[in-house]
């Protein structure tokens, strides 16, 4: 089979995989560095590298957890507040083995849509590795990561744009 061949196959069978289709094993240390070393393949103008990615695992990923399921709580008027919704918050972050944060930075040497395509091009390249890897993976964006600034050390130049759940399925 041929490389065309090849990347043809793994684009076609790339898709979002949820923490509930997660097992318990953990993704090899050398598999997740080679995810996270081809994000930073992605094209970027004026070589900007406009991506940061913070590794959430063990410890420090179960504080996500509770620090998400606190801010819903926190930013929820009571009569939206959703019991199912929180306990899922909690779930999905525990049950994946590994959490990257997706953090855009702005650079002003280009237009911020283009620094917001290149980290969305490192996010694709972790996909289709994740994919090539039998690592089950997704992008999540939900509206309380704009809260995280703290925690992901976030600078005034800076948006997240979501967490990305990794797990072996």
């Amino acid at each position: 089979m041929n490389n065309a061949s090849i990347l043809k196959e793994i684009i076609e069978q790339r898709r979002s995989v949820f923490p509930k289709d997660y097992t318990d094993a953990e993704i090899p240390q050398e598999v997740l560095e080679e995810i996270l070393n081809a994000a930073t393949l992605a094209p970027n103008h004026k070589r900007t590298k406009p991506w940061r990615f913070k590794i959430f695992k063990g410890e420090e990923k179960a504080q996500l957890a509770s620090e998400m399921q606190a801010i819903y709580k926190a930013t929820t008027p009571e009569p939206l507040f959703l019991e199912k919704k929180y306990n899922d918050i909690g779930f999905k972050i525990n049950k994946a083995n590994v959490v990257v944060s997706i953090v855009v930075n702005f650079s002003g040497m280009v237009p911020e849509w283009e620094e917001i395509a290149a980290t969305s091009m490192a996010v694709q390249n972790m996909y289709l590795t994740c994919t090539a890897n039998n690592i089950g993976c997704y992008w999540s964006s939900p509206k309380i990561v704009d809260e995280l600034k703290n925690s992901l050390t976030i600078e005034e130049n800076q948006k997240c744009l979501g967490l990305f759940y990794m797990g072996e399925v």
